[in-house]
């Protein structure tokens, strides 16, 4: 089956959209521009399926051509039949088009090619023919100079290559490694374990392998590369041998043949064929476990890049500490470093006067207006201390504790340092603080999506795979979101669909140089940004302050002529958008007709539905529409909680079996799978996501362990 056909049905497209999709990622677009800016040719497909789709198409482009590899090396070893064509169009999968090509692989010397080397492959094709006396056939074998002395030797030198031959046969290792996927159980043995007991739960464990939990697979690979556990699959090796005999041996058959190719097929099973399948079996849960868990991470990161900024606010970041003190940093509305400072209200000072005075004279020097504390080491105290504070202050300051998971990795990074030359690592920590609460998006994308910290199993999955997916998640919210041409960084502007991090650098130094864009037009003088980088990038770039209204939109100028025409037909004006004057456009529309507006103004329908959405609201941020940060006055520690209380809660990571919440305590609750709806939900990700806000109750308690079970459909009965 064409590429095109089967993705049109994996993905149940239409053919012309599929055709589209596929031409256009081959010429090399971006996957938000078009599933932004050609909807019309995609069915308005999202950029999730995209990229699932382009995954897809990645991989049946590798499989045909491994097919025509494969192809073209067994056509030059002359061996290429017409049914082994047919076998190799058919293959759906890498691994059966492996198996095809297993014998004729160039193997490293085997007990089979031995006794080829011998001569004995006429002696194996008599044994599996079964046509009379092996052992009579097996005299014109003997050969001292070769080695093979005797009958015996002819014999067990052809059981080899049998052996080796039935190991190779694609169909039969397909089947059998299907039925070890099925039947198969996966039994663990706990050799040794840590200190803390992490694999306990896996003394005597089993299951069969359709049960298994992603993310158990995951568990049991970390403690078997650990040492701690040995892993193997049980299968009924009495019914895989079986199964080879009845392919094998003949009912009307020599049976003294037959009984041969029973001892070489159970061979061939013990020695080649289970160890290798185990691998693949293994393997594949591996993959699948593996996938899983990087589509948690992708499900994570999303909201968690897409949380609200705080905006207008001048802002102390603080990153607490214990023996080198608290760092803090003070930053303007825009990010902009005013101050810093050490205070040291933790312990071993405990200085709680001297820290209080410099951060009362921070607040009232630089008119603070929000505190951002991160949530490491010393969090709880510093938390503390500043609740304390605020409550002795006449100014209207509120603080939020941020999660600080990749401050340190970004504030010891390269690019850090080419940010703040003039501050050491713990002092750009404090400021990453604070702006991760004014802009969390343009913040954490500086720092490898791997160290942000949601999501499980980071360390344990194929870092390519979890760099190239989490790389496309933070691509699609900053492209969602749109960037500020004339502030953004180059970090943030490597992420625009079309740019790299060499264009990104190229516009930062024309910006530098010439100083703001008027115009999205003016990119097409930056150096190395050409026709087709504009095209990509033009729409999802915005000019808050330029003369033209809809460079603060995401119209792409592709279609700014047909905007000027929709507008005209209505009898608008430029004031009119600029000042907000056009808020019945939708409706003026829709009295006229959606198809008659489209038609005259040359645009498809979904085209034209976008660009009033960004006429009415331009310069719009989709953040704004979420929930807003949860900001605090106050602080619980663990020991005021108890059994029974219901309690306001914000998502923090969501995984296979739960989710953890952040209750305000310093220690994230769990709630497990079964504890968070009424309705029948099969991953937590079904119901919750990282940032969202919920109501919670407290069902069990674990103060000296610091465990903390929780419940939000119990929290929801009793609110009814």
């Amino acid at each position: 089956m064409a590429i095109c056909e089967k993705i049109r049905e994996e993905f149940n497209l239409t053919a012309q959209h599929t055709d589209n999709i596929l031409k256009l990622l081959d010429e090399g677009n971006t996957i938000p521009f078009i599933a932004r800016y050609r909807k019309e040719m995609t069915g308005a497909i999202d950029d999730q399926v995209l990229r699932s789709l382009n995954d897809r198409y990645d991989y049946l482009k590798g499989l045909e051509k491994r097919k025509e590899e494969v192809r073209t090396t067994i056509e030059g070893q002359g061996k290429l039949t017409e049914q082994l064509v047919v076998d190799i169009e058919g293959a759906q999968t890498l691994t059966e088009v492996e198996d095809i090509y297993r014998p004729f692989k160039q193997k490293k010397k085997t007990r089979a090619s031995v006794a080829i080397e011998k001569g004995l492959t006429d002696l194996a094709t008599f044994i599996m023919e079964q046509a009379g006396d092996p052992y009579k056939f097996a005299k014109g074998f003997i050969n001292e100079d070769l080695g093979v002395n005797t009958v015996d030797d002819a014999i067990a030198g052809a059981k080899d290559i049998v052996a080796e031959l039935i190991s190779d046969n694609a169909s039969l290792r397909k089947k059998l490694r299907s039925l070890m996927e099925e039947h198969g159980e996966l039994q663990v043995k706990l050799v040794k374990d840590d200190e803390r007991g992490t694999y306990a739960m896996y003394a005597e464990y089993s299951e069969l392998i359709p049960d298994i939990k992603d993310h158990r697979v995951l568990a049991i690979n970390r403690g078997e590369s650990e040492g701690c556990l040995k892993v193997r699959i049980d299968f009924d090796p009495a019914f895989a041998k079986r199964l080879i005999v009845s392919r094998y041996v003949k009912k009307d058959g020599n049976k003294v043949c037959g009984e041969l190719l029973e001892e070489a097929a159970s061979d061939g099973y013990d020695r080649l064929i289970e160890p290798s399948i185990e691998r693949e079996v293994r393997s594949a849960l591996t993959d699948k476990a593996s996938e899983q868990a990087i589509k948690m991470f992708e499900v994570n990161l999303k909201p968690l890049l897409l949380q609200p900024p705080v905006k207008g606010k001048i802002t102390m970041g603080i990153d607490p500490g214990y023996r080198t003190g608290c760092k803090v940093a003070v930053v303007d509305e825009t990010g902009k470093v005013l101050d810093t400072a050490v205070i040291y209200p933790t312990k071993p000072k405990e200085d709680i006067a001297g820290s209080s005075k410099i951060v009362k004279d921070l607040i009232k020097k630089r008119n603070v207006d929000i505190i951002s504390i991160g949530n490491g080491t010393a969090s709880k105290e510093t938390e503390l201390f500043i609740a304390r504070l605020l409550q002795t202050i006449d100014r209207d300051v509120k603080y939020a504790v941020v999660n600080e998971a990749g401050a340190s990795v970004y504030s010891a990074s390269p690019l850090a340092v080419e940010e703040f030359p003039d501050y050491d690592l713990t002092l750009r920590s404090a400021i990453s603080i604070a702006r991760r609460l004014q802009d969390p998006l343009s913040e954490l994308i500086k720092i490898d999506p791997r160290s942000i910290g949601v999501g499980q199993y980071q360390h344990d999955v194929d870092q390519k795979r979890l760099s190239t997916v989490l790389g496309g998640v933070v691509e699609d919210c900053v492209n969602s979101v749109g960037v500020d041409l004339n502030t953004a960084s180059a970090s943030l502007l490597r992420y625009v669909s079309g740019l790299n991090a060499g264009v990104a650098k190229s516009i930062v130094s024309y910006r530098d140089q010439y100083g703001k864009f008027n115009s999205r037009q003016e990119l097409m003088q930056v150096p190395r940004l050409g026709a087709k980088a504009f095209e990509q990038c033009a729409g999802f770039l915005r000019i808050p302050e330029g003369k033209y209204i809809l460079d603060n939109t995401a119209v792409h100028p592709e279609s700014y002529d047909k905007a000027e025409k929709l507008l005209r037909l209505f009898g608008y004006t430029d004031r009119d958008v600029k000042e907000r004057r056009i808020g019945d456009l939708p409706e003026k529309v829709k009295q006229l007709g959606e198809e008659k507006c489209a038609a005259y103004c040359g645009l498809d329908i979904l085209t034209m539905q976008d660009i009033i959405a960004e006429l009415i609201k331009p310069g719009r941020d989709i953040r704004d529409t979420l929930p807003p940060v949860k900001l605090s006055t106050d602080i619980m520690g663990i020991e005021d909680l108890a059994e029974g209380m219901v309690l306001d809660g914000v998502v923090r990571n969501v995984v296979d079996f739960g989710a953890f919440i952040d209750i305000g305590v310093h220690q994230d609750g769990l709630v497990h799978i079964s504890e968070i709806s009424d309705r029948y939900i099969t991953h937590p990700s079904q119901a919750l996501k990282v940032g969202q806000q919920v109501k919670v109750m407290v069902i069990s308690l674990d103060k000296n362990k610091k465990r903390i079970g929780l419940s939000i459909k119990k929290a929801k009965q009793s609110a009814t």
